[in-house]
C-alpha cells in the first residue's frame, strides 16, 4: 500500500515537472518576444528623434540670415531662442529626452545602470514574468510531491538536483527581479530552467526510492540546499557576464562609427553596470560555496572517518572554490576588470557545470552513488 502510494505521489511529480517546462516554454518565447518588440519600438524612436531633429537643424539654418550682422551678438539671438518654444521648439524638447534618458527609461530600457523598475508598462515582460511564476508554482508542486513520494528531501540523485536546482534557479531569479529589473536575463535563465528539467527527464530519470546509507544524514539537506542556492546565484552571474561581454563589444563597436547589429541589447545595461551586479552577487554566492565545501568536509568524516580523500568530486568542489575564489581577488585588489572578469566568472560556471554533469557520470568514486 505504501508502496503505491510513493509510485503514484512520483508520478504526480513527474506530470508538474512536464507541465512546468510547457509554461517554461511559454514563459521563454514571451521574454524573446519582449525583446524583440522592445528592440523594434526603439529603433522606431530613434528614427523619430533623428528626424525631428533634423527638422529642427532646417529650421533653425532657414532663420539664420535674420539674424545676420550686428545683431546675431546682441537681442535678435535671443528672440530666435525664443521662437524655438514654438512647434519646432516644443518638439525638440521631448526629442532630446527620447533619445537620451527617455529611451533608456520610457521606452522600457535599463541601461541606466540603476537596473530600477522605470513607468514603462511592457505587456510582453509582465506576461512572461507572470507565466514564469505560474511556472514556478508548478515546479514546486512537483519538486514537493517528489519529496512525498520519495520521504525525503528530493536531492538524492541527479534527477532530483537538476529537477530542484532549475526551480530554485527561477525562484531566484524571481526573487531578484521584486527588487531589480533583470527581464532581460528571463531568456537566459528560463532557457537553463527548460534544458535542466529535459536532461532530468530524459538522461537521468530515476524512479522513487532510498537513499543509500551514506546518504541518509541530515548533512545532506545542509550541504546540498547550500550548493543548490550557490549555484543558483553562479547561473545568474553567468548569464550576466555573457551579456556583459556581448554589450562590451556592441559598445566598442558603436564607439568606433561602426552599424548597432544588436538592437535588443539596449534593453540590458552596460557592460560596467553588468560587472558591478554580477561582482556582488558573485561573492554572495562564494560564501555559500565556502560553506558547501566545508560542510562537505565535515559530512564526509562522518560518513567515511576523513574530512578530505581527494576523490574527484571533492577536487573539483575545491576547484570551483579556487576559481571564484581568484576572480574576486583578481577584480578587488589586481583590476581584472571588463572581459577579463567576465572570462573568469563564465569559466567558474562552466567547473560548476563540468562538476554536476562530466564528473558524476563518467568518474568513478565515493560519491557515485548519485542515481546514474
Amino acid at each position: 500500500m505504501l508502496f503505491s502510494i510513493n509510485e503514484t505521489m512520483g508520478q504526480y511529480s513527474e506530470l508538474f515537472m512536464l507541465l512546468a517546462a510547457g509554461t517554461y516554454t511559454v514563459a521563454f518565447i514571451a521574454f524573446a518576444w519582449d525583446l524583440a518588440k522592445s528592440s523594434k519600438m526603439l529603433r522606431a524612436v530613434d528614427l523619430k528623434a533623428a528626424e525631428l531633429a533634423a527638422q529642427a537643424t532646417t529650421t533653425e539654418a532657414a532663420r539664420m540670415p535674420v539674424g545676420v550682422g550686428a545683431g546675431t551678438a546682441g537681442g535678435d539671438v535671443d528672440r530666435s531662442d525664443a521662437d524655438v518654444s514654438g512647434p519646432a521648439g516644443r518638439a525638440e524638447r521631448p526629442t532630446s529626452a527620447v533619445s537620451g534618458r527617455g529611451t533608456a527609461a520610457g521606452a522600457g530600457q535599463t541601461a541606466d545602470g540603476s537596473m530600477r523598475y522605470g513607468g514603462e508598462r511592457r505587456a510582453p515582460a509582465r506576461v512572461a514574468v507572470a507565466l514564469t511564476v505560474l511556472g514556478a508554482a508548478i515546479h514546486a508542486a512537483g519538486v514537493i510531491t517528489r519529496a512525498l513520494g520519495a520521504g525525503r528531501v528530493p536531492w538524492g540523485n541527479m534527477y532530483e538536483f537538476l529537477t530542484t536546482g532549475a526551480f530554485v534557479a527561477v525562484a531566484v531569479f524571481l526573487l531578484v527581479l521584486i527588487r531589480r529589473d533583470l527581464r532581460f536575463l528571463g531568456t537566459f535563465v528560463i532557457g537553463l530552467a527548460i534544458i535542466m528539467l529535459v536532461a532530468a527527464s530524459i538522461a537521468f530519470w530515476t524512479p522513487v526510492g532510498h537513499l543509500v546509507p551514506a546518504l541518509q544524514s541530515y548533512w545532506l539537506i545542509i550541504h546540498v540546499s547550500i550548493a543548490v542556492m550557490s549555484s543558483a546565484l553562479f547561473t545568474l552571474t553567468f548569464a550576466m557576464s555573457a551579456l556583459q561581454l556581448v554589450q562590451s563589444h556592441r559598445q566598442k563597436t558603436i564607439a568606433a562609427g561602426g552599424a548597432d547589429k544588436l538592437g535588443f541589447m539596449r534593453l540590458v545595461p552596460n557592460a560596467l553596470s553588468l560587472e558591478n551586479l554580477s561582482y556582488r552577487i558573485n561573492a554572495i554566492a562564494f560564501v555559500g560555496w565556502t560553506f558547501t565545501l566545508m560542510f562537505g568536509a565535515i559530512w564526509a568524516e562522518k560518513a567515511w572517518g576523513r574530512f578530505w580523500g581527494w576523490d574527484t568530486k571533492e577536487v573539483w568542489t575545491f576547484v570551483i572554490w579556487v576559481v571564484y575564489a581568484g576572480y574576486l581577488h583578481a577584480r578587488a585588489t589586481r583590476g581584472w576588470t571588463g572581459t577579463r572578469a567576465a572570462w573568469l566568472s563564465i569559466v567558474g560556471y562552466l567547473c560548476v557545470v563540468f562538476n554536476f554533469t562530466i564528473v558524476n557520470q563518467f568518474f568513478n568514486g565515493l560519491h557515485s552513488y548519485s542515481g546514474l
